[in-house]
């Protein structure tokens, strides 16, 4: 069982440690000062809101928790790399590099940083360029006669807003949040595609183990019932234990075939993951059949609880109450008054009957917009963005609970599997012999055809429910690596093919 250790320093000597389920909130002090720190920056400027609170307890003393990775995440980016099968590392690398889920997350990122690019701008003084001709003829009254006039104009306007109640600089620290944001989310999808795949696979693997033991369930029962028909028409069986023996082996064949047809679904699945064709997977699949991946270990050690800081989730819903802090700020500078700055130069020249007559022409217009009346839309929409930055943190606070309770169960689930491991392989062995004697003495008339057909029940159960056993260790351990944010790593991380593609392309 899990223990947990996570304790309030106390002046008398703390209790003996006991196995328990670990406090949620106390887990969640670990991973919650960055979040808190991030949303109170972002409204430190002018008169932007202070955000809520974050509602969590400071960082605990310890956890100890098992985790494969021995406390070091730098570790969980050769996660794949300690099973003993090759071609699911392939397949992991194969759909990192092409499947449509990351290339979708990958745009994102590059949407979001056009619109950090769009916020930044907002910050800088703008200059636009105009030039016009005017071309057309002019009666003179007093000569009588039309003349022909061009006027042409060349002029520089400048704009700047000057941020003086930090609405602009809000709105850029919002959009560089979201920017940051969508790559944390990127990482996210790498992660879910790699334990979705790895889980396809382990499923397609163990779908194949029980098809195997179906078809040579249906070939031993087809072998009894031609012995039990051999032995009814010499009169030592009695009709009906044909009828049984037929319709046992009928049975056999069909639940084979419905296992072949779920085990070519999981093939298309995977393929569909990977991002390859069935018929190619088919032939890398086949020299490894009903083989399921084991990992190198299963060892666990003790690990921090801020392990749980690295989940790309967790720092995605950060940075989206960072931004959702900066957003409520920006709400509520507008609020103030805006003071705008624009300027021009200019340069005229008029051309009429031979003659060219020279303009220069300059201007500064400082500007102060103060809102007086908006029948409350400025306030409403203060107040919305306060609500959504709660919002925001609410939701941190669910994932980060989320994050706690995945860890929890993928390790008591591991530590369950192995240990019903052993007892599964002793019983799968057992009953395997005993069905092996019950059809020794059924063909020596020792026993009925209805002993024998419970003792291979029995040895089926047991054969299934190793497979199962160890489907569920794997499981564990896939639902594991998911949970503390796989193999993600904030300072250095690893983009693939499609998203260097992107970014390069821009």
């Amino acid at each position: 069982m899990i223990h947990a250790i996570l304790r309030r320093r106390r002046p008398e000597p703390p209790p003996a440690r006991t196995p328990h389920r670990p406090a949620l909130a106390e887990s969640l002090r670990a991973i919650a000062p960055r979040v808190g720190s991030s949303a109170l920056a972002g409204l430190l400027a002018g008169c932007a809101v202070p955000p809520a609170p974050m509602s969590v307890p400071p960082p605990p003393v310890a956890w100890t928790a098992p985790l494969p990775h021995a406390g070091r995440p730098a570790d969980l980016v050769d996660w794949w790399k300690r099973f003993d099968d090759p071609l699911l590392v392939r397949l992991i690398d194969a759909g990192q590099q092409a499947n449509p889920t990351l290339e979708q997350a990958a745009l994102r990122i590059v949407e979001a940083r056009a619109d950090a690019r769009v916020a930044g701008a907002a910050l800088a003084p703008s200059v636009d360029a105009n030039a016009n001709v005017t071309r057309g003829n002019t009666l003179l009254l007093a000569a009588g006669a039309p003349a022909t006039t061009t006027i042409s104009s060349g002029t520089l306007d400048a704009g700047w807003e000057l941020d003086v109640f930090g609405a602009l600089r809000e709105r850029a620290a919002a959009a560089r949040a979201r920017l940051e944001g969508s790559r944390l989310q990127w990482h996210d999808a790498r992660v879910s595609l790699a334990a979705e795949i790895a889980d396809a696979y382990v499923g397609l693997r163990a779908c194949e183990a029980v098809v195997d033991l179906l078809e040579a369930q249906a070939e031993s029962l087809a072998q009894t019932e031609s012995l039990t028909l051999r032995k009814v028409q010499a009169g030592f069986e009695a009709p009906a234990n044909a009828a049984l023996a037929r319709a046992n082996a009928a049975d056999a064949r069909a639940r084979a075939v419905a296992q072949r047809a779920e085990c070519d679904a999981s093939v298309v699945q995977l393929a569909t993951l990977a991002a390859m064709p069935v018929d190619a997977l088919r032939t890398e699949l086949a020299p490894a059949r009903a083989r399921l991946p084991e990992p190198q270990a299963f060892a666990v050690a003790a690990v921090p609880a801020q392990v749980l800081a690295q989940r790309p989730d967790l720092a995605a819903a950060e940075r989206a109450v960072a931004a959702a802090a900066a957003e409520a700020g920006a709400a509520q500078a507008d609020r103030y008054p805006r003071l705008t700055l624009t300027g021009s130069i200019g340069r005229s020249a008029l051309h009429r009957a031979g003659d060219t007559f020279l303009v220069s022409t300059w201007s500064i217009v400082p500007a102060l917009a103060a809102p007086l009346f908006d029948a409350g839309r400025r306030a409403g929409a203060a107040e919305a963005a306060r609500a959504r930055l709660e919002i925001a943190q609410a939701d941190w606070r669910a994932r980060a609970l989320d994050a706690v309770r995945e860890v929890e169960q993928a390790l008591v689930r591991l530590d369950a599997a192995g240990r019903r491991l052993a007892d599964a392989r002793a019983a799968e062995e057992g009953y395997r012999q005993f069905l092996e004697a019950a059809t020794t003495q059924w063909e020596n008339g020792a026993i009925s055809l209805l002993d024998l057909e419970q003792a291979r029940r029995n040895a089926q159960n047991a054969s299934a429910a190793l497979v199962q056993t160890q489907r569920e260790r794997i499981g564990a351990w896939l639902a594991l690596y998911k949970a503390v944010g796989g193999g993600w790593q904030p300072a250095a991380p690893a983009p693939s093919a499609s998203l260097r593609a992107i970014e390069d392309a821009r």
